[in-house]
C-alpha cells in the first residue's frame, strides 16, 4: 500500500495547480501522506527519501526533472499529463482517478530506464557531476560559430568534429533531439547511448551507438568554450580546455507502469502523429 507520496508541479500553471491539489485531497481523504512542490523548487531531501511514489502533474518537463531529483534513489515516477500526450507521462487526468485504487494498492509494474552519467575530467568545473534521462549535450556558446569537440569512446580517438554540437542521448532520449538531429531511435529499455552529432562538417555526420559499457570522452578544442546542457534544462558554461566524460549511469530511472503498451514502436507513432497534428493546428 502506498504510504507517502510526493507530487511535483510547475508553479504559476494554474490547470497543474488544480489537478495536483485535487490529487493531494484524494490522497490525504486515503490516509496517505502527502508533499506537494514546485517541478523547480530545491525539493528537500527528507520529501524524496521518504517518498513511496512521485507523481508528476505537468509534462514530461516535470518527469525528467523528477528523474534526476530521484537519484540515487529507487523511487518510481508517474507522470500525469495536463491534456496533450507526452512521451513520458503515461496517464491523463481522468485515467488517473480512474486508476486511483490500483495506484493506492502499488499496482503496478516498475520500467526501468538508462541515465546517462557525465563527469567535467578537466577545467574550472573539473570534478562536477550529472545525471540525465535524456540526453547531455555539448554545443557552441556563439551563434553562428561552431565548435569544435575531439570524441573519443573507450580510450581511442574517433574524430575531431566542427559541428553545432554533440548529442550523449539515452533510448528514452533518443525521440528527442537527437532524433531531429538524424539520430536512431531506441526501444527505452535498451541499454545503449547514442552520440549524434549536430550539423558536424567534414567529420563523421551519422550517429554512433555505443556498446552498454562504453565510455565517451569529449574535449573542447574552441578557445571561446562551450555549453554543456543537461535534458534541455540545466546549462553550465565551460572552458575551452574542459574535458567531459560520459558513460551509462548506475542510478536509472524507474517508471510505475500500470498498463505497459503493447508495442512500443506503435505508441510511439501515435504519439508523433498527435504531436504533429497539434503543431500543425497551432500553426508552428
Amino acid at each position: 500500500m502506498l504510504k507517502r507520496v510526493l507530487i511535483l508541479r510547475p508553479e504559476g500553471v494554474e490547470p497543474a495547480l488544480l489537478l495536483a491539489g485535487r490529487i493531494a485531497d484524494a490522497a490525504e481523504q486515503a490516509d496517505v501522506g502527502v508533499r506537494v512542490a514546485d517541478t523547480w523548487s530545491d525539493v528537500p531531501d527528507d520529501a524524496l527519501d521518504d517518498a513511496d511514489l512521485i507523481v508528476c502533474v505537468g509534462g514530461d518537463g516535470t518527469v525528467l526533472r523528477a528523474a534526476r531529483l530521484a537519484v540515487p534513489r529507487p523511487l518510481p515516477i508517474l507522470g500525469v499529463n495536463m491534456g496533450r500526450l507526452g512521451f513520458l507521462t503515461s496517464l491523463n487526468r481522468d485515467a488517473f482517478f480512474d486508476q486511483f485504487d490500483r495506484i493506492l494498492a502499488g499496482d503496478w509494474e516498475v520500467e526501468e530506464r538508462l541515465m546517462v552519467a557525465a563527469t567535467i575530467t578537466e577545467g574550472d568545473a573539473a570534478g562536477r557531476s550529472f545525471y540525465g534521462l535524456n540526453d547531455i549535450v555539448l554545443s557552441r556558446r556563439s551563434p553562428g560559430r561552431p565548435v569544435y569537440v575531439e570524441l573519443a569512446v573507450d580510450g581511442e580517438r574517433v574524430a575531431l568534429y566542427r559541428c553545432d554540437g554533440m548529442i550523449v542521448a539515452t533510448p528514452t532520449g533518443s525521440t528527442g533531439y537527437s532524433l531531429s538531429a538524424g539520430g536512431p531511435i531506441l526501444a527505452p529499455v535498451e541499454r545503449h547511448l547514442v552520440v549524434t552529432p549536430v550539423s558536424a562538417h567534414l567529420a563523421i555526420g551519422r550517429s554512433l551507438v555505443l556498446e552498454p559499457s562504453s565510455t565517451v570522452l569529449l574535449s573542447i578544442r574552441s578557445d571561446e568554450g562551450a555549453i554543456l546542457t543537461v535534458d534541455g534544462q540545466e546549462d553550465l558554461p565551460l572552458a575551452g580546455s574542459a574535458r567531459v566524460s560520459l558513460s551509462a549511469s548506475e542510478h536509472a530511472a524507474r517508471f510505475a507502469v500500470l498498463d505497459p503498451p503493447s508495442s512500443f514502436f506503435g505508441h510511439l507513432a501515435e504519439r508523433l502523429e498527435v504531436q504533429l497534428s497539434s503543431a500543425m493546428n497551432n500553426g508552428d
